[in-house]
């Protein structure tokens, strides 16, 4: 091997960087569990509010000793900033895709518009957009083609209005708007994105990731470590629409008036139960029980509007008070255009905005009614806060300050001089809830200064203060898509990972030795110095190491042995033939690399594809693997040559690349496999019928969350739990189609429902989880409340442990990436084999033998799929795995067609002789390769957790299914492709 000092110098190098890289991550981690020591020595568990107040004490901690010198050639700061990154799986967190409502955009362009032939496209475009990949600004524009008439986009009720005068006028084609729309909507999304970035950096998250999905829409999100999970939903979803409006005075006389006639008119079109009696009387029913006693005296009677609600407390703000339940059915009523008809003149503007809820455990609130006019625009917008900030009301209780620009001064002090007047409050309105509703007491305020107030905390108020000064989100941004991991959840993953590591590590490294002796030990140096190089590379390229990112290391450990045993065994052979140490060694080698880069390469096509396609955990399987194929063909090739290169150039050392228990294996065989081929055909063709027809016919794929869209979520139990019981509970809350099966132990199960899959929104979420906490209360220890229950608790060990969220949407997408992802592999690797091995003979036979090996490991989880002990949906995690097994069968197959090429080219055809004495040749290779790997995946499967072994099982059954099909489907047909070929040469 030539410049052996050069591959010493980079090898030298390489370490030493990858072990500076990784000295970060151990700074970080040794100062934060410092953190976590302080913080709880100084607050108890038992205290309120305990999450918030040590994660308070933890990062003060931090800020204080942020700058202080580590070892002298770092800090913390620094050190954060440079270690290695944890995906949401491992640290718990959030992962969202927020999708920006393009229509709202385009709508608030047209200047809200009346124009119905507009609003018919957005309505058309609405419906096409659940089913279609197009964006939704081309869907609008072709829906607006089919239906226009004479209309034009550049109509003056449209877009040529004054809000786009300067770009567009009335004079224009709607080819000509198009782009500028395209262009507006696009700013719009960039806007929303740079919004969000200062939320999300002012939020406190290490390490965020957000990025923009193309030109969709779409933005992804991921906050890894976020604690309060309901606080990075509420940060990342508010629109932040800050409005100032003046109250109505309780005493305003057309109230009365209106609500006995909506009353009225409410008994004529909707159908109202009485109210049932309650056994014990909490406050609600105690305030509910005052309604029937009150001065229009309707309790004999079903009233379905006084029956819901509550005289508001006197000196306060609001018009009414209601319990949170039945607001939503009293926001309802007042929006039925039959209701909204019998508004007084002087009310008939008014906008009824409910109060923000205090707490979780609040159960009613008030209903204020605020001044509006026909445009629906308040006296004041949020775009007039300059500034604003976490504070502190007169009664110490948090509170947000904010400042106002010169002209939002003036409006200020025009709108408290109202209300001074009128003896009314001034409703401070963000995204449509009331926060709070001060009255003025002493005449105009001048100086454009206010504050918010309620029952906040100092979290609270820091987000508040945050989105204001973020500035507002120019649309809506739906939820589209999420997962949250709560923090107990990750450190399982981060054990059960680490423990599947060693003992995988352990095992591969026994292994060589024992069947390579001395030179095992080399490549054990080798694969150690590669997983250095690994985590070296991932923290270099601030690349997010996964659970699936763990188990592609792990994988790639059992994997990279294949190098390695490919080269010992042309060594073996070499030394067969009589050649000394040196040259053997030399030439084995040398004779090795194509097989070795052939096989490589086709793995690393996939893994490709994989990451292009791939997103979240999935794409962090495919880094490590791209990364662990580059590694490992570095030190197979050149750190294990040095070794054994150094080794054998001493005097009286002996290295037989055996030893005593392998001496003599699979040494001189003369299987003809070709002979039974027939029979392989047959079992094959049997295999793959009844996989069919269980696909077909049969109980068919569970299709997981990702690809049919829904909910899922992981909930663990003091106690084993009867999954049948809790589905039919379930089926009565959420309706037909929930499924829920036990999740590894007995005492966890995953609950996955299609309830609600079209409606976005957090509501929707919270909604979904009290009826989970209300339907599993009695399951629950006594006193577990509706906090406990949720996710995103630190150190909880009962619970929702993870939630996802798909919409259909996403669901459709994700489907058909996977589906790319599958036939894009495919070609891929048969147009490389045909380019490598120049006749397409043999990419039939290796591309016959993938499409063998995938509809085999569907069919076995298609007729296992309900009754194996563990998840077995498919889902993106089991495309991985499909695209990983096609990587590892034809890494097999093109082992083999690389040694029949070479025998061939050597020896001719000679009938089907020389390839049988190819496939001998390799056998070796074949097993020992596949057998560590398959003994690695083991280990993963019954250590590495229970959102693996699904994973793991499809990874299983095709190293299995792709080593047999590599000998016996894939040689076989493409000998049976050449047939004629091969008599005729041999004729000749």
């Amino acid at each position: 091997m030539q410049n052996k000092g050069l591959i010493k110098l980079f090898a030298l190098l390489f370490g030493l960087v990858s072990i500076y890289q990784l000295s970060y991550t151990f700074v970080t981690n040794k100062v934060e569990k410092e953190a976590e020591v302080f913080a709880a020595s100084q607050i108890s568990e038992a205290e309120d509010d305990y999450i918030s107040k040590r994660e308070a004490l933890e990062a003060s901690y931090l800020d204080s000793i942020g700058n202080n010198t580590i070892l002298g050639y770092t800090n913390y700061n620094e050190a954060k900033k440079k270690e290695l990154n944890k995906g949401l799986d491992l640290k718990g967190g959030i992962n969202v895709t927020l999708q920006i409502s393009v229509k709202d955009i385009l709508k608030g362009l047209a200047n809200n518009t009346k124009n119905p032939v507009f609003n018919k496209a957005l309505a058309d475009a609405d419906a096409a957009s659940k089913n279609s990949d197009d964006t939704y600004i081309e869907l609008f524009f072709e829906a607006f083609d089919n239906i226009k008439g004479e209309t034009k986009l550049a109509s003056p009720d449209i877009f040529a209005n004054k809000g786009l005068s300067d770009e567009i006028n009335f004079q224009m084609s709607d080819d000509e708007v198009k782009p500028i729309i395209r262009r507006k909507i696009d700013e719009s999304v960039v806007s929303a994105f740079e919004v969000l970035r200062e939320r999300i950096d002012g939020f406190g998250v290490t390490q965020p990731n957000i990025q923009r999905e193309g030109n969709s829409g779409r933005i992804l999100v991921e906050l890894p470590g976020a604690r309060d999970i309901n606080r990075a939903q509420d940060l990342l979803s508010s629109t932040a629409q800050l409005e100032f409006w003046e109250t109505y005075k309780q005493s305003n006389t057309s109230f009365s008036t209106f609500l006995i006639q909506a009353n009225e008119k409410l008994k004529e079109i909707v159908e109202v139960d009485a109210p049932e009696p309650v056994k014990e009387e909490s406050e609600l029913d105690s305030l509910l029980s005052d309604v029937a006693s009150d001065s229009l005296d309707l309790a004999t009677q079903v009233n379905p509007l006084y029956e819901l609600l509550i005289p508001a407390n006197p000196g306060s703000h609001a018009m009414f008070r209601a319990a949170i339940k039945d607001t939503a059915t009293i926001g309802s009523y007042l929006r039925m255009p039959e209701i909204r008809r019998l508004l007084p003149a002087d009310i008939q503007f008014v906008k009824f905005v409910w109060e923000r809820p205090s707490t979780e455990e609040t159960e009613v609130i008030d209903l204020y009614a605020l001044k509006s006019n026909r445009e629906g625009i308040p006296r004041i917008s949020g775009d007039v806060v300059s500034d604003a900030r976490a504070d502190f009301d007169q009664f110490s209780k948090p509170a947000v300050s904010m400042t106002m620009n010169t002209k939002g001064a003036k409006e200020w002090e025009a709108l408290t001089g109202d209300a001074y007047n009128n003896q009314t409050g001034i409703a401070i309105v963000l995204d449509n809830k009331v926060y709070t509703a001060p009255g003025v007491s002493s005449g105009p305020i001048s100086g454009g200064r206010s504050e918010i107030t309620g029952n906040f905390t100092v979290n609270e108020t820091k987000d508040i203060s945050n989105v204001l000064r973020a500035g507002k989100l120019p649309a809506s941004a739906e939820i589209i898509q999420s997962e949250i991991v709560g923090p107990s959840l990750g450190q399982e993953a981060i054990d059960s990972g680490f423990i599947s590591f060693l003992i995988a590590m352990a095992i591969v490294l026994l292994w060589m030795i024992a069947y390579y002796g001395k030179a095992g030990a080399f490549a054990d140096i080798a694969l150690l110095l590669n997983i250095l190089l690994i985590f070296g590379v991932l923290t270099s390229l601030g690349a997010v190491l996964t659970l699936p990112g763990i188990a592609g290391i792990v994988l790639t450990i059992g994997m990279s042995v294949d190098a390695n045993v490919l080269i010992f065994e042309r060594i073996k052979e070499e030394l067969a033939k009589g050649k000394g140490k040196s040259l053997a060694v030399s030439d084995g080698f040398g004779n090795a690399l194509s097989s070795i880069l052939d096989a490589n390469i086709t793995t690393g096509l996939t893994a490709i594809i994989l990451f292009v396609f791939g997103s979240g955990p999935i794409k962090g399987f495919a880094t490590t693997l791209l990364i662990g194929i580059l590694t490992s063909l570095f030190t197979a090739i050149f750190i294990t040559r040095l070794l054994i290169d150094w080794y054998i150039s001493g005097r009286n050392r002996s290295l037989d690349f055996t030893t005593s228990i392998t001496k003599g294996l699979f040494k001189n065989l003369s299987i003809d496999f070709l002979v039974k081929r027939k029979i392989s055909y047959v079992l094959s063709g049997i295999l793959v019928l009844v996989g069919l027809a269980s696909l077909f016919f049969g109980p068919g794929l569970q299709q997981g969350v990702d690809f049919i869209g829904g909910r899922s979520y992981t909930v663990r139990f003091e106690q084993a739990v009867n999954p049948s019981e809790i589905a039919s509970e379930l089926n009565t809350v959420f309706g037909s189609g929930t499924n829920v099966k036990t999740y590894g132990e007995a005492n966890q199960i995953k609950i996955t429902t299609p309830y609600k899959v079209d409606v976005e929104g957090i509501e929707v979420d919270t909604e979904i989880q009290d009826k989970l906490y209300t339907s599993l209360q009695k399951y629950l220890p006594d006193g577990t409340s509706k906090t406990d229950f949720n996710v995103g608790s630190e150190g909880k060990t009962i619970g929702i442990m993870q939630s996802v969220k798909v919409g259909p949407t996403i669901a459709d997408d994700i489907k058909n990436n996977a589906f790319l992802a599958i036939l894009g592999s495919l070609a891929v690797v048969f147009l490389y084999i045909l380019l490598r091995f120049r006749r397409w003979q043999f990419s039939l036979g290796a591309v016959v033998a993938v499409f063998h090996d995938v509809l085999i490991v569907l069919g076995v989880f298609s007729l296992l799929g309900k009754v194996m002990p563990f998840n077995m949906e498919i889902d993106q995690a089991f495309i991985a795995a499909i695209l990983t097994v096609i990587g590892y069968s034809l890494n097999d197959t093109v082992v083999v067609f690389d040694r029949i090429r070479e025998i061939i080219a050597e020896k001719g055809w000679k009938g089907g002789e020389n390839i049988n004495a190819a496939i001998n040749s390799t056998l070796g290779r074949t097993l020992n390769t596949s057998l560590t790997t398959l003994v690695v995946l083991l280990t993963i499967f019954i250590f590495g957790g229970e959102s693996l072994r699904g994973f793991m099982f499809a990874m299983i059954i095709g190293v299995v299914i792709g080593t047999y099909s590599s000998v016996f489907i894939a040689t076989p047909i493409m000998f049976d492709a050449l047939s004629k070929k091969i008599t005729k040469a041999i004729k000749q």
